[in-house]
């Protein structure tokens, strides 16, 4: 069972973060010494992606949708092998997802009545595919797949509109002994990014181009939702008002039922990025 005193909570949860940052920034630095150190390039190329940041799962049903849509960044280096087909490309991410069932259309949805935002910074390393040769066409379509460790961290607001982060509440019954197969989720975990794109040279200097990419994630708890809902009693005793009060927001009934539905465990969470991109070629070696 965890058990965290209430005067030390806090500091559990600043210290957790700084960890967790910690190990993506060590994640970031391998990847760029693995691209320095291990590859024999033709040329450097850095660029740099605006955009927007979405995400899929328990809190929203169509695979993209634009009400879950945050801002969103990308910064990659990447080397262009010597046969011009081959980019290997690692980077950093950051953006913002959101959700609420209050928005949906489905109604069995919206009387859920959760919600959930988080911030999410990744790290990735993979390999990106010219589909034609672009020392022949002037804009042509790519392809990438990559893998990543991601940093996500949901919240939401509470009655009196007070940010509160939901994975230190354990919603879901995590780490109480009445739910020993409900272990605490860890807030990084790893991603396989992959997608495509399309590239336009503008000059031998500058390229633009435009990238979605989606992201199958390791976890159910970007949205801070997965299974069924805990028993309220178990949960006040183990986590405190605030955790049950989180945990069930709808109306009617006026309580959760213990087992009841409240995600589904079957199918993992996912986030996507899309947006613009503005390519620089840094020199050959």
């Amino acid at each position: 069972m965890l058990f965290i005193p209430k005067n030390h909570k806090k500091k559990y949860f600043i210290s957790n973060i700084a960890y967790q940052t910690i190990i993506v920034m060590k994640f970031i630095t391998i990847i760029f010494l693995f691209i320095v150190n291990s590859c024999v390039a033709q040329q450097w190329q850095a660029e740099i992606m605006a955009g927007v940041t979405g995400y899929n799962g328990d809190l929203s049903r169509p695979v993209i949708a634009s009400n879950t849509f945050g801002p969103g960044v990308s910064i990659n280096l990447k080397y262009q092998l010597p046969n011009d087909f081959l980019i290997i490309r690692g980077g950093i991410s950051y953006g913002s997802i959101k959700a609420d069932d209050a928005k949906s259309k489905d109604f069995s949805i919206k009387d859920r009545n959760l919600n959930f935002k988080s911030n999410i910074l990744e790290g990735s390393l993979g390999l990106e595919v010219n589909i034609l040769d672009p020392t022949v066409y002037a804009g042509y379509p790519y392809v990438f797949a990559c893998v990543g460790v991601f940093h996500f961290n949901p919240y939401t607001k509470d009655k009196t509109n007070t940010k509160t982060f939901l994975q230190p509440l354990g919603t879901e019954g995590q780490g109480l002994s009445q739910y020993p197969n409900r272990s605490v989720y860890s807030l990084t975990k790893v991603c396989i990014p992959f997608g495509l794109g399309w590239k336009l040279k503008i000059n031998d200097k500058f390229d633009v181009a435009y990238e979605l990419g989606f992201r199958y994630t390791s976890t159910d708890y970007l949205d801070d939702v997965s299974s069924t809902y805990a028993d309220p009693q178990a949960l006040l005793a183990g986590r405190g008002p605030k955790a049950v009060e989180l945990a069930y927001r709808a109306t009617k009934p006026p309580v959760a039922t213990p087992g009841g539905k409240r995600g589904n465990p079957e199918a993992k969470d996912w986030y996507y990025m899309t947006g613009l991109k503005l390519i620089v070629k840094l020199g050959e070696q």
